[in-house]
């Protein structure tokens, strides 16, 4: 049986900013309007590509599609699995991505060289590593995303961002040194790389290879959990992140998401009930872990004074709140924390976005309402634009400061958790799932309702300290009674802001189909089997062969 077009679609997301990455290298440099175009339609082709994957992925119960790349059955040839999981992460990093790069068409694109190609190899980086059914093309995808991320956050140039990027180029090579020595552990032990023939083989693991195989899967964690910027290993972000070009630091609030992504596939589908010894060998310390970095979250957005490091907090509070829900290991509170991922990347990208924009109309009168700036020593705001003037950016459009209030605002509620935006319901599910039916066993004296009440009393405090963050920085930002600089915008920044933001009140008014849908990913996600079976089942296309 030979594959039809359709069959093909789910490499386009990896192939397609691959070529056109090469494409717009070969352009030089003095085609920035050129390579603008055609990044902006690669985006827009991406988008509608990944809109086709999640309808293709959400067909029927469960749903498991499997492209052989280079037409070897696995676990021998390198496998992509499409499932709800990595379908709804393709489209929200194409939707993040198009916000980004529109954004960046104002002046950002311009700032360096090279921003264009690498912003097309971060996509590929990062749609790689949620196709990718085995782990060495996930170690594979992992570098493409970070060495293009290295570039992206130097974009722009400033001794802040450099000092910042070596961090981050530090801590991340660390990181990937983790991680291939994790993967090289378990593939020592299990002979294999395919995720889902690990899972299989696992179990068959003998006891006297158990514990190193359990040290290969806690290393790999480790390196899982910098990127997911957890407690202690995310000393790097709050600076990174506020030091990064506005739209570069909106597309990172997605890469955070594939540390978690991944702990969350591999967790799940690794030591499982098949397991054996090793069931659930990871659970309780991912949900430890994410407790920390909630709680470490929250301390620092009351204490952060400057934007870009409060947005950098949000970033890790979500996080957290994401891996506490992972460690706790059922799928009603899954399906919640899925949810709250997308509503909470939403507004994080929207956040990242709007700081610049809400910078244009501060003036130093404004700085003195913050009257804990100076005994924190932050006097001024940190200079992200080093090397960009922006007093001569866009123009004066009418309403401009209503539209960064009520944005500022909406973003604001999304991230906190309050009425009536979709962040509210992300944390009413997620409250709600904690508490009942089952979220509070009836096995008094266990651990375990201990940890869920600690759990719901973290989410509380991290929503009622965002408010009060968030107040703080806006009292600044708008509540200014005079000599407050009209800001000058451009249509093609206020743009993507508004987009997230309505995208978050499109989850919330279509909050219960897709809370269906994240569903119905939880489910299959804790119970791997259809995706083992998909994989391991996938046959050769051509004569002889059959397509999954």
């Amino acid at each position: 049986m030979m594959l039809s077009w359709h069959d093909h679609l789910m490499i386009v997301p990896i192939v397609l900013p691959m070529l056109v990455a090469g494409f717009m290298l070969l352009l030089g440099e003095g085609r920035a309007t050129a390579k603008a175009v055609v990044n902006v339609a690669a985006t827009l082709a991406l988008l509608a590509v990944a809109i086709a994957l999640l309808r293709q992925a959400d067909t029927g119960p469960v749903r498991v599609a499997v492209y052989l790349a280079a037409n070897w059955p696995a676990p021998f040839g390198i496998a992509l699995a499409l499932d709800r999981l990595s379908a709804i992460m393709l489209l929200l990093t194409a939707i993040m991505a198009l916000g980004s790069l529109l954004y960046s068409l104002a002046r950002w694109h311009r700032a360096g060289v090279h921003f264009h190609p690498l912003f097309q190899l971060q996509l590929m980086g990062l749609n790689g590593a949620f196709l990718t059914a085995d782990l060495f093309n996930l170690f594979v995808f992992f570098e493409i995303l970070l060495a293009a991320s290295y570039g992206l956050l130097l974009h722009g140039s400033g001794p802040q961002r450099v000092k910042a990027g070596l961090h981050y180029i530090a801590v991340n090579l660390a990181g990937s040194s983790l991680f291939l020595i994790g993967v090289a552990l378990i593939y020592g032990v299990t002979g294999t790389l395919n995720m889902a023939d690990v899972a299989v083989r696992i179990g068959q693991v003998a006891g006297s290879d158990r514990m190193l195989m359990e040290a290969g899967a806690a290393i790999l964690g480790v390196a899982f959990l910098i990127k997911a910027g957890a407690w202690p290993l995310n000393f790097w972000l709050p600076p990174s992140y506020a030091a990064a070009s506005p739209p570069a630091a909106a597309l990172f609030s997605i890469m955070t998401k594939v540390g978690v992504y991944v702990i969350l596939r591999l967790s799940l589908l690794m030591f499982g009930d098949q397991a054996g010894e090793s069931s659930g060998f990871v659970q309780q310390w991912i949900l430890y872990v994410g407790l920390a970095t909630l709680t470490f979250g929250t301390l620092g957005m009351l204490a952060s004074q400057n934007t870009g490091r409060l947005a950098g907090f949000a970033v890790i509070i979500s996080s957290g709140t994401l891996l506490s829900a992972v460690g706790f290991g059922r799928d009603s509170v899954t399906a919640a924390a899925l949810f709250y991922l997308v509503s909470s990347t939403l507004a994080l990208g929207a956040f990242f976005l709007l700081q610049e924009l809400m910078e244009r109309s501060r003036t130093f009168g404004a700085d003195l309402l913050a009257v804990t700036l100076e005994a924190f020593g932050l006097d001024r705001p940190v200079d992200t634009e080093e090397d960009m003037s922006t007093t001569d950016i866009g123009v004066a459009i009418p309403a401009a400061m209503a539209f960064l209030g009520l944005s500022f605002i909406a973003c604001a509620l999304v991230l906190s958790g309050l009425p009536p935006l979709s962040g509210f319901v992300a944390k009413f599910a997620l409250l709600t799932t904690i508490l009942n039916p089952e979220g509070l066993t009836p096995e008094v004296g266990s651990p375990e309702p201990v940890l869920a009440w600690v759990l719901l009393g973290l989410l509380v405090a991290s929503g009622l300290t965002t408010v009060v963050s968030l107040t703080r920085i806006g009292i600044r930002a708008f509540w200014v009674p005079s000599g407050r600089a009209q800001p000058r915008l451009r249509v093609i920044e206020v743009f993507p802001i508004a987009a997230m933001l309505v995208l978050g009140i499109v989850l919330m008014v279509q909050a219960q189909p897709a809370m269906r849908y994240f569903t119905d990913t939880a489910r299959a996600l804790h119970h791997p089997d259809d995706y083992v079976r998909g994989i391991m089942s996938a046959r050769q296309a051509g004569p002889g062969g059959a397509t999954p």
